[in-house]
């Protein structure tokens, strides 16, 4: 029997050089990211970092889902996004990881 994708999912990691400014992107894209059927399961602020395969400092991670890769592509370059990650990502934002994407599949 095969299983059934539930999400594609990435771990990400953020060097966060204006909080407020990042705060602010992330309210923008909220509605939009819905839309494309995507959503964050967990999204954490780090102090210390106590082993990294990147020279990029990081002090936010999160994990970001959508139902499939598709979506997350199609989100990612939808007209709308971009204009917000211009106005609020890019100047809140000193760095990007990708820690790992996958897909989750259901039990």
């Amino acid at each position: 029997m095969q299983k059934e994708i539930q999400s594609f999912e990435s771990i990400v990691g953020l060097q966060i050089k204006d909080e407020t400014l990042y705060s602010e992107y992330r309210n923008a894209m909220k509605g939009l990211l819905e839309q494309y059927e995507g959503g964050f399961r967990y999204d954490f602020k780090i102090a210390e970092t106590l082993k990294s395969e990147t020279e990029n400092p990081i002090n936010r991670v999160f994990l970001i889902y959508f139902k499939n890769q598709e979506r997350k592509l199609s989100f990612f370059a939808d007209p709308e996004y971009q204009k917000i990650r211009e106005k609020y990502f890019v100047p809140s934002v000193a760095s990007t990881t990708q820690i790992a994407t996958y897909e989750r599949y259901m039990d």
